[in-house]
């Protein structure tokens, strides 16, 4: 299963009830983080997640409001003895920004790791995820990320036991392992079915509509939008900063198809979000309004 977590659903400034933006993400003993508004570390303890096992830190783009609960975050990882190293991505200059924010949390006791981000589409191999960034369109450099669990096909025994390959060898080769056997080399698509469908995390925030986040919504089992304004009739408005109304979300959504929606990133100003979730809902049945601690685990196909 793949687990996520909405932990803040704010944008610009945090209020009582609403944090500020982030998204967790766990499959077997792995955390991935995505944005690091003020407060996240508040919202993992509130939800009863925990810091060691974060992994991997994605940052969209380096407006306060995603990137200012860092150096708290920082220190909770290195309160609860985290040793491994710990990658962070984002966009160009993320090492700069990221080490200026350090001066208040100098002294880790892990290292760190920084893949920065320069082109319209990259993909990076951060096991047991496969990172999809593309970039989207916000006043500064700005990125959304699919985060996908790939699927090996079925292991065939029939292959195997054609094969005369001894059973203890069995559990290697479905690991995706070449074995050698009396010899000879034995490669894991020799005994493997076709791959299957996996699990696939689509998250934007902080742009206007483009065909990157439509191609890569396609296929998710869940796409996490931004909906700055809910109102109708607010789309200018949200042209003029830079951001999408719950209209244009879900317009995205309705031709990206994923399983579900889930609405986030909203104004101060829209003190009940839920109140407009009609509007992406006409659009887009299967969008739904966000709140924070909000979560879901994804299921394999044969799973649900």
């Amino acid at each position: 299963m793949l687990d996520i977590c909405l932990l803040g659903t704010g944008g610009m400034m945090p209020l009582p009830h609403r944090s500020l933006t982030s998204l967790m993400v766990r499959f077997e003993g792995s955390s991935l983080l995505i944005d690091c508004g003020e407060g996240t570390q508040i919202a993992i303890k509130r939800k009863g997640l925990g810091y060691k096992n974060i992994d991997y830190i994605l940052f969209t783009h380096f407006h306060a409001d995603h990137i200012s609960g860092l150096p708290g975050l920082l220190l909770a990882m290195g309160n609860a003895q985290r040793d491994e190293t710990l990658t962070i991505i984002g966009p160009r200059g993320l090492e700069r920004v990221v080490n200026s924010l350090r001066i208040i949390a100098p002294e880790l006791p892990f290292d760190i790791d920084f893949i920065e981000l320069d082109n319209n589409k990259e993909k990076i191999s951060a096991c047991p995820y496969i990172i999809d960034a593309f970039k989207v369109d916000h006043r500064i450099t700005c990125y959304g990320y699919s985060i996908n669990i790939p699927r090996a096909g079925k292991f065939d025994p029939e292959k195997a036991k054609a094969l005369r390959l001894p059973v203890n060898l069995w559990g290697l080769l479905q690991r995706g392992e070449t074995v050698e056997h009396e010899g000879e080399l034995f490669m894991p698509e020799m005994v493997m079915g076709p791959e299957r469908r996996g699990l696939k995390v689509t998250y934007t925030t902080d742009t206007r509509p483009t065909d990157f986040i439509t191609e890569a919504a396609k296929g998710s089992d869940l796409f996490v939008c931004e909906g700055m304004y809910g109102e109708p009739g607010t789309a200018e408005k949200a042209k003029e900063h830079m951001h999408m109304n719950f209209e244009e979300a879900a317009a995205i959504a309705a031709k990206a198809n994923p399983k579900k929606m889930w609405l986030t990133h909203f104004s101060p100003a829209m003190v009940r979000p839920a109140e407009y979730e009609w509007v992406a809902k006409d659009i887009f049945p299967e969008a739904c309004v966000g709140k924070d601690g909000m979560s879901i685990s994804l299921k394999f196909d044969e799973e649900e």
